[in-house]
């Protein structure tokens, strides 16, 4: 299974480790910092040296509660790190809500689309289907970040998230969108509750059936506070056991703060994990 995006073809056959750059004064997980372009370039540089395969580069909060921002200013924060990151030679991600930004981020040659709405803009589909290779991944939220944590009503979470999904695939297609382009995120504290994201997770395997990859992003999130008891600060612990998990599961790329520290976790669980009995 490869994942098409933008210059880059990216083989599955191992899990992919996707650096997370927060660009902004009021990210939850590094309370901004990395909120100078100079900042946020030796931070991509250093994931970049502890093996990150691919780059995230947000320049919007959207924690619970944040506050939107206006799209020159999110394009202000964004565009001098992304120049840089894209002359790197490696696989560029831009986690945007906004079409406009995710206009000019294309342009700017960004690889992929990563939109916490799922393309459910006309014209968030639009700018996508305009662009003949970038990889784009798909996440299900409900509301916006000031009214997800109101919306977490649920018969079935695990059903009503893959239907969700499969729906947004259907209309991306729709618009002459390759399957090959996407990945879906499950949106892990996104329009959930702990135990709903815990209910995902253990049954990630539910959304595989869709056929596409998937990407998950457990990395200091509060449902690992809620079920560990640490602090946004104390969390790494946690995270790669998520992390860890969501692979054995069948996760295919890892969106990750600790960039290290889950490479050397998915090397040991490579060396150890069950094999076939004929492989020595």
């Amino acid at each position: 299974m490869n994942w098409h995006a933008g210059r880059f073809v990216l083989a599955l056959n191992r899990p992919l480790v996707m650096g997370v750059v927060n660009l902004t004064p009021d990210s939850f997980s590094d309370g901004g910092a990395c909120s100078t372009p100079q900042l946020a370039t030796r931070h991509a540089e250093r994931m970049l040296r502890e093996g990150a395969d691919i780059l995230d580069l947000g320049a919007e909060s959207t924690r619970p509660g944040a506050a939107e921002v206006m799209a020159q200013d999110e394009w202000a924060r964004l565009a001098p790190v992304l120049a840089e990151a894209v002359r790197w030679g490696v696989p560029v991600s831009v986690d945007s809500q906004k079409p406009e930004v995710m206009q000019r981020a294309l342009e700017a040659g960004a690889d992929i689309l990563n939109d916490v709405q799922g393309f459910c803009a006309l014209d968030a589909q639009r700018v996508l289907a305009g662009h003949a290779t970038a990889g784009a991944c798909v996440m299900h939220m409900r509301g916006t970040p000031q009214t997800m944590q109101q919306l977490t009503q649920y018969d079935d979470v695990v059903e009503e998230v893959k239907t969700v999904l499969g729906e947004r695939v259907n209309v991306l297609e729709g618009q002459g969108i390759a399957r090959h382009r996407l990945v879906l995120d499950p949106g892990f504290g996104f329009a959930k509750s702990p135990m709903q994201n815990v209910a995902l997770a253990r049954h990630l395997p539910v959304l595989a059936e869709l056929g596409l990859p998937v990407l998950v992003g457990w990395s200091r999130k509060s449902t690992v506070g809620w079920l560990t008891g640490r602090a946004v600060s104390d969390r790494l612990a946690g995270s790669l056991a998520a992390a860890l998990a969501a692979v054995q599961a069948g996760a295919k790329i890892l969106r990750v703060h600790d960039v290290q520290a889950t490479k050397d976790a998915l090397q040991v669980w490579a060396a150890m994990a069950p094999q076939d009995p004929r492989t020595p």
